[in-house]
């Protein structure tokens, strides 16, 4: 079972190089994100998840350590996140870290021993091929950089060395088995660097590409389920209070695994695509061709249907709901702001449709306020992700707010459109999308019903009329639509209905019979 305190969390992501910069250097820190605590309390946001803030060359953005246990310099130091921590607990924020665990950095101590020709302690902490000139049965791997006499295993970018978990299935005479002792002092140097930030007030980690560790796996990730039952075991008896979500998109398998959380995201086709920035599953947007159709279902009439969601999200979660939570997002560091392809109404309804689904949903920052997709050249590794990475835009300012250090110093530009979207200039305008966010999230605290482990139901899931859905006592209607819906209600819907609206998006209304929807519209009622 999940972390108790989940049922009633909220997630704020937080790209720390972007979100707020304290000393003028042009790069946000930690202190920033202290500073801004209060916002994100606000917001209705009471926990944080802050991308990889460790020591890195930043090679991929942080997503290459170099050091686990230290903060990278351009963000502060470790007392600074320590602090961190004590303020955002004192304000009732938990506060997530990023783990890195498939990968190094190519600079990280560990392998930089381990490419030596003499062996030592971490020689197969990563995994080699035994021969200069061998390659790695289909995984990738570089070869001809190291005086050890072998090729090592690539998790992802070239810069990122894989650590050795093991082989599940071994076919090779250089790999060792998921089981062998070099793969568990693996597992347990992990299980260290948690313990380091858990001790120091960390709440748990989201857990970077949490599907990669054990090679030659099989279907059901048999060998790298086991490595995280072994770490679930461990904070169970040490910090039982410790959350972990998942970056794998299989919520049966992660859940199943140990974690709290998965995400839904875009395996299968399906899963946040088909709802946000369906143009993915047609070959368009930043990868291919731009007016690729895109049948994403908030979009005001563009043909989507809710059930091609459905019939994924749903069996997931009647697999999954009494082991663990299923994570919706807005967007994140890795995914198009949904501002790319949806109007401002338009993600009023999708974040309302987010933020009342059972699990523990998360907010990236300036989602908020609808900050735009900018086309940015790549930084650090992002390439195209790098557009949805841009500086927290705050008021109208210089800089927008974000430092008060010189533009050229900045790590990556500010929106420069004369309509750029900011915190101030939305927070005066009950209308605006930050206030409506405030108000879904403030809903969602405040009605249990809505929260992470209320039941839920779909009553009305028909392309013509407009998506009705019960969460515990409390009925949700949703018509994303250019045009008027209606859809009569069962008969135990009908009578059970007080008629009290606690949240509408434009106009709905119950006769106890029927439910009428307009245009764009969405409403809670109790």
């Amino acid at each position: 079972m999940a972390a108790k305190w989940l049922k009633d969390t909220v997630f704020y992501e937080i790209y720390p190089q972007s979100f707020k910069d304290s000393n003028g250097d042009g790069i946000g820190d930690i202190n920033g994100i202290t500073q801004k605590l209060d916002y994100i309390k606000g917001l209705g946001c009471n926990a944080l998840w802050i991308n990889p803030c460790y020591d890195s060359p930043f090679k991929d953005a942080g997503y290459d350590v170099r050091d686990y246990k230290k903060v990278a310099p351009r963000y502060g130091t470790n007392e600074d996140l320590f602090n961190l921590f004590d303020e955002a607990h004192k304000k009732g924020i938990r506060v997530l870290l990023d783990l890195v665990p498939g990968h190094t950095s190519e600079e990280h101590p560990w392998f930089l021993e381990s490419k030596k020709v003499s062996h030592n302690e971490y020689s197969d902490r990563f995994i080699w091929t035994d021969f200069c000139f061998k390659g790695a049965n289909g995984l990738p791997y570089v070869g001809g950089e190291s005086d050890r006499s072998g090729c090592y295993i690539l998790n992802f970018f070239k810069c990122q060395p894989a650590l050795n978990y093991g082989f599940y299935r071994v076919t090779e005479p250089w790999q060792k088995s998921y089981l062998d002792p070099a793969a568990i002092a693996t597992r347990d140097a992990i299980k260290d660097i948690m313990r380091f930030w858990l001790s120091h007030g960390c709440d748990g980690f989201r857990v970077d590409m949490a599907s990669s560790l054990v090679k030659n796996d099989d279907e059901k990730k048999t060998g790298t389920s086991a490595v995280w039952k072994d770490v679930r075991r461990m904070l169970d008896t040490e910090f039982p209070n410790a959350a972990m979500i998942a970056e794998w998109s299989n919520p049966p398998l992660a859940l199943r695994a140990g974690y709290d959380m998965d995400f839904c995201l875009n395996e299968h086709g399906g899963g946040y695509s088909t709802l946000m920035r369906d143009y993915y599953n047609h070959g368009g947007s930043i990868h291919g061709d731009v007016n690729a159709e895109d049948h994403s279902y908030f979009k005001k009439d563009a043909g989507g249907n809710i059930n091609r969601f459905l019939d994924q999200y749903l069996s997931w979660y009647e697999d999954t709901k009494d082991k663990g939570y299923i994570s919706l997002i807005t967007c994140n560091h890795d995914t198009i702001r949904p501002s790319y392809n949806l109007t401002v109404d338009e993600m009023k309804l999708a974040y309302a449709f987010i933020f009342t689904l059972p699990g523990v949903p998360f907010l990236y920052y300036g989602d908020e306020i609808g900050m735009k997709y900018l086309d940015v050249p790549t930084k650090e590794g992002g390439y195209f992700r790098t557009g949805s990475r841009t500086p927290m835009q705050w008021d109208g300012s210089a800089n927008l707010g974000f430092s008060e250090g010189k533009e050229s110093d900045l790590y990556l530009p500010v929106d420069s459109s004369p309509e750029a979207p900011t915190v101030e200039a939305q927070e005066s305008d009950p209308d605006s999308l930050l206030n409506t966010v405030r108000s879904l999230l403030k809903m969602r605290h405040t009605e249990e019903d809505l929260q992470a482990d209320a039941d839920l139901r779909f009553i009305c899931t028909d392309a013509d009329k407009p998506l009705v859905y019960k969460r515990g006592s409390l009925l949700c209607v949703l018509n994303p639509t250019g045009s008027k819906l209606e859809t009569p209600l069962p008969a135990d819907i009908a009578g059970s209905l007080h008629g009290e609206v606690l949240l509408k998006i434009g106009e709905v209304s119950t006769d106890n019979e029927k439910v009428c929807a307009d245009a764009q519209s969405f409403a809670v009622i109790r």
